[in-house]
């Protein structure tokens, strides 16, 4: 009898280990207990999670925890969830959070799309951050980039009528795809107007791997999307 092929979903990752220092490791083991949220955990309770009620933001990818951690400093009364597959990045976060002390972040080390479907509530995001994803820049990886029409809906369910979608990416090719997907996506309304890149928000942090493309030189391109309506119910 032959064996039916297994159809796995595409991935938009490739889950790099990386080297990781004996510091991140000892953060992973000893603070994920504080800030970590387990893929198990289930549809979370976002105010007994942070222990209030405040506006939610979410950090997909976000790499070594910079501009996340910076956006959570200067918000003391933000509420902020990142998600990170690189396990050295997520134990340099968990060390930062604990030395500075702040309490309104917790973190996700697991595939995006499936911790938004298992864990995020709808209509519960204020704002959704996605700071240069991967490019995939080969056009046959294309169907790997992260920005696709279900993960816009996929979002579109997760952040409230109102929140705000923010992607940035230096890959030009990949900014007008961003555009054209976002342009195409009923719940979204571009916030600069019908096709047009928003100059760089002062509320987005510059991160080193930014400061590191502009020394060579590339363009960063910003992407603001308004939810709009109310969630289709299921």
């Amino acid at each position: 009898m032959q064996e039916k092929p297994s159809h796995r979903p595409i991935r938009s990752f490739v889950r790099r280990e990386g080297r990781m220092t004996d510091a991140q490791r000892r953060n992973l083991d000893a603070l994920w207990p504080r800030y970590g949220i387990d893929p198990e955990a289930g549809p979370l309770d976002l105010d007994a999670l942070f222990g209030r009620r405040a506006p939610r933001m979410l950090e997909i990818g976000f790499g070594m925890g910079d501009a996340l951690f910076e956006m959570a400093m200067r918000h003391p009364e933000h509420d902020h969830l990142g998600i990170e597959v690189h396990r050295p990045g997520v134990g340099r976060l968990l060390g930062k959070l604990e030395e500075s002390g702040l309490r309104n972040v917790r973190v996700i080390c697991h595939d995006a799309v499936e911790a938004l479907q298992t864990l995020i509530p709808d209509d519960s995001l204020d704002a959704v951050y996605l700071f240069f994803p991967d490019p995939w820049p080969k056009k046959r990886h294309h169907k790997r980039r992260i920005v696709q029409p279900a993960f816009v809906a996929l979002l579109a369910r997760k952040l409230k009528p109102g929140g705000l979608l923010h992607m940035a990416t230096d890959w030009e090719d990949y900014a007008q795809h961003m555009m054209t997907v976002l342009s195409e996506a009923p719940e979204f309304t571009n916030t600069a107007g019908p096709g047009a890149f928003t100059p760089r928000p002062e509320a987005r942090p510059v991160t080193k791997f930014e400061r590191r493309g502009e020394r060579l030189g590339h363009q960063v391109w910003d992407l603001v999307f308004r939810r709009e309506g109310s969630t289709d119910p299921q």
